[in-house]
Parts: structure tokens; sequence; C-alpha cells
């Protein structure tokens, strides 16, 4: 059996390790940058052409996934067939798995993609924000979107072609990103006491 104060201590262990959770709860939801999510909201709209359900959030008004959906369809036609627009909690969660989905196939980076907790469970609503952007960046690549834009275009590739004598003297310069080495001597350094060796001991 364990002295008391020990089991003390594994509760305030467990107490501690709970608060730590909760301080990591608030600085997802504190790194939620409202600018971001009204932009977001904003081109939602345009694209649409219709404004949000007023009084709801940014969040409950995409959390079934019918916006995004829309959104989807409107960018790339007939991307989602179907969008469930009654059910229970799984059908609504279909609406945002077929939304990844489709958003992958247009050319959104898997990474860029959020998961589907993160909005349907409110767990990280700014991801669901940098997805929005991301397909809003997306949209430059694809010259039958003539409709708005979100967000900076993506840079194009710029490839540079160099001739094997340009590749050589390069091999013979000592790069200076890490600083200069002119007048480095180990002159006048001392660490400490100098080694003795002692012989025929």
């Amino acid at each position: 059996m364990q002295p008391a104060s020990q089991n003390g201590f594994e509760i305030s262990k467990q107490a501690m390790s709970l608060g730590t959770i909760m301080q990591d709860y608030h600085v997802l939801a504190g790194k939620r940058d409202p600018q971001l999510e009204k932009d977001a909201q904003e081109w939602i709209e345009a694209v649409l052409g219709k404004k949000f359900r007023p009084g709801e959030s940014f969040e409950d008004v995409l959390r079934d996934g019918q916006v995004l959906c829309e959104v989807m369809n409107k960018i790339s036609p007939g991307s989602i067939p179907k969008i469930n627009k009654s059910g229970g909690q799984f059908k609504m969660m279909e609406n945002i798995n077929v939304f990844q989905q489709a958003l992958k196939a247009y050319g959104v980076n898997d990474v860029d993609v959020f998961q589907t907790v993160d909005l349907w469970e409110k767990k990280d609503i700014s991801q669901v924000t940098s997805t929005i952007f991301a397909l809003g960046r997306t949209t430059y690549k694809h010259p039958e979107w003539t409709g708005p834009y979100l967000g900076p275009k993506p840079s194009d590739e710029c490839k540079r072609d160099f001739t094997d004598e340009q590749l050589k003297s390069g091999q013979t310069i000592i790069g200076l990103q890490a600083g200069q080495n002119k007048g480095a001597t180990q002159a006048g350094s001392n660490m400490g006491a100098g080694r003795k060796i002692l012989l025929n001991k």
C-alpha cells in the first residue's frame, strides 16, 4: 500500500496533466484569427452569391459541411454529386469527408486539409480557416475559375539553367553564410590549466 503523500502526489500529477491539456486547449482557441475568418466568410459568400445565416457563428454555419460542399461545387462543378441536407451526425460528417476528398482531387495539398473533428467537434477552427485559404490559393492554378480568389497567388516555378562552367566555378567559392574566417587563429586562447605529461614515473 502506498503512503498517502505519495498517493496525493499522483493525484496532483494527474491534475497538472489536466491543467496542461486545458492550457493547450486555450492556446488552440487563442490562435483563431477573427480577421482571417472574416475574410474566409466573405470569400465563401462571394463564391456562393449569398450571405451566411444571420446570428450564427462562422464555425456553426460550416459545421454540417453543406456550405463547404456548395462552395466546392461552385468552384469545380459536379465534384460533389450528393450533399446530405438531412440525417444524423454521420450524414453531416459524410459531407465534410466528401468535401475533403474533393479538395484533394482539386489540387489542395493533403497537409493543408483539416481533420473532420477539427470542424465537427470544433477542435481547431483555425485549421478549417487555413484549409479554406488553401482552397482559395489553389483556384489560381485553375484557369477555368473566373470567380473571386482568396489569399496571395502562389509563386510559379523559377527554373534556372546553369552551364557546367558556372557550376564548377561555384565549387571554388567558400560561402560566408556562417560568418567570415579571416584572421581566425587560436593564438591567445587559454582554456584552463595546461596538460602535463609525466614520463618515466
